[in-house]
């Protein structure tokens, strides 16, 4: 008898676990069932079909030679066997190895059999417990159907939209209904910073003035309340802390939650945030049942713990694992594993980009490590080069081993920084890079594409000069509240940028900002009072070290402003 496998989910991974499946052993009976009308789409495109940038939403659902992957699809092209929609899994008995399942259209119950079963429920929106949620045109962003019923909302003319939380769904559909559509987008979220468990305070900042640009509100540090609904039952207002705020759509994006209910009723190990528990082989507490996706809870490879990190890219991958192990083990090296994850992201913003991999400083202290994040400005490319962008990158660092442990960035040039955090994320899923590694990482250059020293090894040896204590740089908030309290604190501030900004800054700050070009610097520094402590700020960050490394050989200390005047404009200050 051939083995059946049957597949429960069939978005991203499960999709993926029957077509590798089959491609290695056709003789497997497979059955897929998804509780969803649609199967097999793109879901983190759905905020560029909110957007229409994404015109159809069938075309999220295509293949790259623009074939519908729908359930006769996978039947008559990929040679899956069954392929139920509307079909709901109940319940999971492991010791006669079926499932019961339920269409939700006709109620109608069967029990499937199984011998190997896969796991891919993805997982569900968090909502919050306020009045008003079941208000009409109250949605979240979980699947096709929601994303339709925005689209049309939109099409028929949304005025005022208010999304809570701002994670990447959040973000990314507000500036796109904002610029696309001309709708008044107002973001609110219980953190100070914009995705806090990932950026720093100096990344999170320039995200914030990027989205600001947009002319989206974003309203920090403020619980909602209420969500008021006029005659019609439609939603109309929300409450927060300290605001009411008019709307009339309102989204959900407060994050996510595995659906570990129906493996919990089995008796499968699950932890309680992260997911159900996976071997490498991403098979559960019972070796005939794998699972993978949003579903489960992965390792992280930098830090060894627990993680949930629901990303579709992650469920592809994952799934042809899966596909290979349920299919019999690959032909020449037998059964795959999965080791883990460092977690690696982008996110497309109004005019740039951000991204990251690993830990941030916060995540990295938390997890026990000596950390500290350290923050610069380079051009992407050569300096000389015509067509370039100036890219913020930051590396979080173990200050005992100089083991890297996360980098994150920001610029307008989105796949410039994808190259550079996509192989920091190489290097972390294949060692334990330090900053030595990162220093002298060989990486391709050519003009248009980048500098002869690299912003990335480049970001590797500002750290090891912070680290090793050659420098001393404080970030951008640091230098702001230092200037913001000069007439208390004792401290005179130096531009070392060329040009005549620095010279006006000089003249609207007397005795406080004063022009010391690097090349004039010897000179222009008899004029400064040697009697106060000194800050310097340049462009970028580099001349203002040069000065201090010539301050420092005086034996005078001063701090330096990381990222420099570029930073601040990023982050939407100026002087």
């Amino acid at each position: 008898m051939h083995k059946k496998i049957l597949i429960i989910g069939a978005v991203a991974l499960g999709t993926k676990v029957a077509t590798r499946c089959k491609r290695l052993n056709p003789n497997t009976e497979i059955t897929m069932i998804d509780q969803g009308s649609f199967i097999s789409y793109g879901g983190c495109g759905m905020p560029y079909y909110l957007s229409s940038e994404v015109e159809h939403i069938d075309e999220l659902q295509k293949t790259s030679a623009n074939v519908l992957r729908n359930p006769q699809f996978f039947i008559n092209v990929k040679g899956v066997d069954h392929v139920k929609v509307r079909t709901k899994a109940l319940e999971i008995n492991r010791q006669e190895k079926y499932v019961l399942v339920e269409n939700l259209d006709t109620k109608e119950q069967e029990k499937i059999p199984y011998d190997e079963l896969v796991l891919g429920m993805g997982s569900t929106p968090i909502l919050p417990k306020v009045n008003g949620v079941n208000l009409h045109n109250v949605t979240t962003i979980a699947g096709l159907e929601d994303a339709q019923a925005i689209r049309k909302h939109c099409e028929h003319g949304m005025n005022d939209l208010v999304i809570i939380g701002a994670g990447f769904s959040a973000i990314e559909i507000a500036v796109g209904l904002s610029e696309m559509w001309g709708i008044n987008c107002t973001l609110i979220k219980r953190s100070p910073r914009m995705l806090p468990s990932l950026l720093s305070p100096t990344l999170s900042d320039m995200v914030k003035n990027d989205l600001s640009k947009a002319n989206i509100n974003i309203i920090s540090e403020e619980e909602v309340l209420e969500f008021i609904g006029d005659e019609k039952g439609n939603v109309c207002e929300v409450v927060t802390s300290k605001h009411r705020i008019k709307a009339d759509h309102v989204i959900l994006a407060m994050g996510v939650k595995p659906n570990i209910e129906l493996a919990e009723k089995a008796g499968l190990a699950c932890h309680p945030k992260c997911g159900v528990i996976v071997n490498e082989y991403l098979q559960t507490s019972d070796p005939t049942i794998y699972a993978g996706g949003d579903l489960i809870a992965l390792k992280n490879l930098i830090t060894n713990q627990e993680m949930h990190l629901p990303m579709g890219s992650m469920a592809n991958r994952q799934g042809r694992i899966i596909g290979t192990n349920v299919a019999g083990g690959n032909p020449v090296t037998g059964k795959e594993t999965f080791a883990g994850a460092v977690g690696t992201w982008i996110m497309k913003l109004n005019l740039g980009t951000v991204s990251g991999t690993g830990l941030n400083e916060d995540q990295a202290k938390k997890a026990g490590f000596d950390a500290v994040s350290i923050s610069m400005e380079q051009l992407d490319k050569a300096h000389f080069y015509p067509e370039k962008s100036m890219m913020s990158l930051e590396v979080v660092v173990d200050k005992k081993t100089r083991r890297i442990l996360g980098m994150q960035g920001y610029c307008e040039d989105g796949m410039s920084l994808k190259a550079r955090i996509d192989a920091m994320a190489v290097m972390f899923q294949y060692g334990k890079p330090t900053l030595h590694d990162l220093s002298n990482a060989e990486v391709s250059y050519s003009p248009p594409f980048a500098s002869a020293m690299d912003i990335f090894n480049a970001c590797g040896n500002v750290a090891d000069n912070i680290v090793t204590g050659l420098a001393e740089f404080i970030t951008p908030q640091e230098f702001e509240e230092l200037f913001a309290k000069r007439e208390n604190n004792n401290y005179i501030f130096l531009d070392a940028r060329p040009g005549l900004e620095p010279k006006k800054l000089q003249e609207k700050y007397p005795n406080y900002f004063y022009a010391t070009s690097l090349e004039t610097f010897e000179k222009d520094f008899e004029n400064v009072p040697h009697d106060r402590k000194i800050a310097i700020i340049c462009n970028s960050g580099t001349r203002a070290y040069e000065c201090q490394l010539k301050l420092k050989a005086k034996g005078i200390k001063a701090v330096n402003s990381s990222g420099g005047m570029q930073a601040m404009k990023k982050r939407g200050k100026e002087y």
